[in-house]
């Protein structure tokens, strides 16, 4: 009994990793809540920069990918524990998170947060607002401000309307489009350079996974395509490589 256990084991464990070299399909997961990184569309179907940009990687690494949607505040014990294989979804590439994941080079170079409020008076050292297990929040968790953390990016914009918060600190790509489109929102204080621009997370047994996407992503830089998607997405003041 205890051999064909054993056995049983083995050829399960040879399976996964077996699966796991070849990537056959490879699974993209994303938030699908932070435009215009990666939404939901009309249609029901993953869009933006990231699904634009994955789809590509995609193509040139020679592989078939499919998309997952998965809440930001587990995304990354989702992609852990095998529930997809890539994390592309405005990930911030930090020390702390290279410790759990690893990650590809970034495909979007370090670009500032920052502050949106109801006036430019706003208390910065008051109740800030931001999306829990980012970059953003553990900064306001170490200014002596204290922290509001939600689950979505448009969370932490109602709790300032709400009056809940002084003001909202996130990334500001994500940001200028709704203050540019709102009657009361304003940008308040200075900008703060955070992390290591943003890249795609990838468990740390894919190695060969990470070099492929690597590879695709220098062709794309190499090429202008890359900078190309980054304009169009964000706007001529995006930071490019």
């Amino acid at each position: 009994m205890k051999k064909l256990t054993l056995s049983t084991a083995l050829l399960a464990l040879t399976a996964s990793f077996a699966m796991a070299g070849s990537h056959s399909v490879v699974r993209m997961g994303t938030e699908g809540a932070y435009p215009p990184y990666n939404f939901i569309n009309d249609d029901g179907e993953v869009d933006g920069f990231e699904r634009e940009l994955g789809d590509e990687l995609c193509k040139r690494a020679e592989l078939t990918c499919e998309w997952v949607t998965n809440e930001w505040d587990s995304i990354i014990p989702n992609l852990v524990s095998g529930n997809y294989d890539t994390i592309i979804a405005g990930m911030s590439i930090t020390d702390e998170r290279d410790e759990v994941i690893d990650f590809t080079q970034n495909y979007i170079p370090p670009e500032a947060s920052a502050y949106v409020a109801l006036s430019e008076d706003a208390d910065l050292m008051g109740v800030i607002a931001s999306q829990t297990s980012t970059i953003q929040s553990g900064y306001v968790a170490e200014s002596g401000a204290t922290l509001l953390e939600f689950a979505t990016g448009d969370e932490i914009i109602a709790a300032v309307r709400s009056g809940e918060a002084d003001a909202a600190f996130f990334q500001g790509s994500f940001l200028a489009p709704i203050v540019e489109e709102s009657d009361d929102l304003v940008f308040v204080g200075e900008p703060v350079a955070l992390g290591g621009g943003v890249g795609v997370g990838v468990r740390e047994s894919d190695g060969e996974l990470k070099a492929k996407f690597d590879a695709a992503i220098d062709t794309m830089k190499a090429d202008g395509t890359l900078n190309e998607l980054l304009i169009k997405w964000f706007g001529a003041d995006q930071n490019t490589f």
